[in-house]
C-alpha cells in the first residue's frame, strides 16, 4: 500500500515527484550541514561544554531515526530489508532485546505495523 502510495504521488500528482524530490534530497542537504556543524564545533573545540555537546548529541541521533524511518516508508525491498536488518540489532540487548524488537514492529515480523510506527515516528519529528 505504501509503495502504491509513493507511485500515486510521483505519477499522478501534478509536481509530487518534484515534492518528493526535494524532501528526499532536502534532508542529504540537511545532513551535509549537520556534519559541517559538527566538524566546527569539533575544531573550535565546542566539546568541552559537556552539557551543550551531550545536547548536540542526542538530536543528532534523533535526527539518524528520523531519517532511518523516513528510508522504511517507500516500503520497497531494500526499506524492508533495511527495517528488518536494523531493528533485529535491538535484539541484541540483553534480557529486553527479543521483546523490543516485537514491540517495535508490532508483531512477530516487519510488517503494515511497523509501517504504521514508522510513518506515525517520522511525522512527530
Amino acid at each position: 500500500l505504501a509503495f502504491a502510495s509513493i507511485a500515486h504521488i510521483c505519477r499522478d500528482v501534478q509536481y509530487g515527484w518534484l515534492i518528493r524530490n526535494m524532501h528526499a534530497n532536502g534532508a542529504s542537504m540537511f545532513f551535509f550541514c549537520l556534519y559541517l556543524h559538527i566538524g566546527r564545533g569539533l575544531y573550535y573545540g565546542s566539546y568541552l561544554q559537556k552539557k551543550t555537546w551531550n545536547v548536540g548529541v542526542l538530536l543528532l541521533f534523533l535526527v539518524m531515526a528520523t531519517a532511518f524511518v523516513g528510508y522504511v516508508l517507500p516500503w520497497g525491498q531494500m526499506s524492508f530489508w533495511g527495517a528488518t536488518v536494523i531493528t533485529n540489532l535491538l535484539s541484541a540487548i540483553p534480557y529486553v532485546g527479543t521483546s523490543l524488537v516485537e514491540w517495535v514492529w508490532g508483531g512477530f515480523s516487519v510488517g503494515n505495523a511497523t509501517l504504521t510506527r514508522f510513518f506515525t515516528f517520522h511525522f512527530l519529528l
